[in-house]
């Protein structure tokens, strides 16, 4: 039975789908590095690498883009140019990475470092995003039984005071104030436009005022529990990928730079990025990063000194990053057991809040009899 031919309009329709909403996985990536690594060390050409993957991969956005690769390679293109073109696949700290390689002729250890870094950021993302999802369920439930209470519960209870002649305790007409406006449609319907606003707002505000955004970043740092989380995660991915750019032997001034961009709080970014203006003014590494005390504990300081003496930093920031990347893995681990007393505090005060409002005027009433 014969394939129906597609239409000019199907075709391009199916290739606008597969060109712009087929994700590459993560996994997809350091599949197709690593296999390019495995296969170069048994003997095999990067233009063959390229022809087998170009086959073998499932995803066939990936699979469009390695056989245009393998085409650009064939006529003579370094991997690095070709791959520099895919941006948004391809960053351009690997990119550098993979052409520093190239220039040293040690493009499969470039490969390597680059391998066991993605791996290594994905775990660590992954530990984040799994933690996450317990307090985000536990909340998102506390939502809706919150809204269920002052929509549907609550105003049966509150209605009963309306037959009381003596003026009602302040919780209670707190309770009963909020209860009526919750209670109609139209007001819910204010609230969340207004919370999908101020939301909207704050992440307009982040992404187009640097000034608001180092603000809020700054704030984050100083947060109970999360903050020390936040600097754990940034000091992992900085020294995890200055590591592997020093040992892809990229110059440190360099490095520092593209390890600047890697970073998700921008209080380390601007750190680093004035780090690198006075890197090459030929002030250490160490030294410069000692008067941002607050980002940059002792120990990582003192651990970049040891190695700017022995010529082993890529060594020493490995272990670092090593280090803090267990301590964001054992705190994300025990989060349930942090939240959980915080959340039970809460709602142990709204349960208590309501419990006072709706006890209260009936204690009163008794008195008065």
């Amino acid at each position: 039975m014969k394939e129906k031919k597609l239409s000019p309009f199907e075709e391009k329709m199916n290739n606008w789908i597969r060109d712009h909403l087929t994700p590459i996985k993560i996994m997809d990536r350091i599949f197709f590095l690593d296999h390019i690594r495995t296969m170069l060390h048994a003997g095999l050409s990067l233009i063959e690498a390229l022809h087998v993957l170009a086959k073998e991969m499932e995803n066939k956005r990936f699979r469009a883009i390695i056989g245009d690769i393998k085409t650009q390679v064939e006529k003579g293109n370094q991997l690095s140019d070709v791959l520099s073109k895919y941006p948004k696949i391809f960053p351009s700290m690997y990119v550098k990475m993979i052409s520093a390689g190239e220039t040293a002729g040690k493009l499969e250890e470039s490969l390597e470092q680059i391998v066991n870094q993605m791996k290594k950021n994905h775990e660590l993302t992954s530990t984040i995003k799994g933690a996450m999802i317990y307090p985000a369920v536990i909340l998102s439930a506390i939502g809706v039984v919150a809204i269920l209470m002052v929509t549907v519960v609550l105003p049966k209870i509150t209605s009963m005071f309306d037959e009381f002649d003596t003026e009602l305790p302040l919780a209670t007409r707190v309770l009963i104030a909020i209860t009526d406006f919750m209670s109609k449609p139209l007001n819910l319907i204010i609230v969340a436009i207004l919370i999908i606003g101020i939301i909207s707002l704050f992440v307009y505000s982040l992404r187009l005022s640097p000034r608001f955004k180092y603000m809020v970043h700054s704030f984050n740092l100083h947060l109970p529990i999360f903050g020390s989380v936040i600097q754990h995660i940034n000091l992992a991915r900085f020294s995890l990928t200055l590591s592997s750019l020093l040992k892809s032997t990229l110059p440190i001034i360099e490095a520092t730079d593209i390890s600047s961009e890697t970073v998700s709080n921008v209080c380390y970014t601007k750190a680093l990025k004035e780090a690198r203006e006075k890197l090459e003014k030929g002030i250490s590494l160490s030294e410069i990063l000692m008067s941002h005390g607050k980002l940059f504990p002792p120990m990582v300081t003192e651990m970049i000194m040891v190695g700017e003496r022995t010529g082993e930093i890529d060594r020493l920031l490995e272990e670092l990053s090593n280090f803090y990347a267990k301590e964001v893995d054992n705190t994300m681990k025990n989060f349930s057991t942090i939240i959980e007393p915080v959340i039970i505090i809460a709602l142990g005060l709204a349960v208590a809040g309501i419990a006072v409002a709706v006890i209260m005027p009936m204690f009163s009433l008794m008195q008065n009899f």
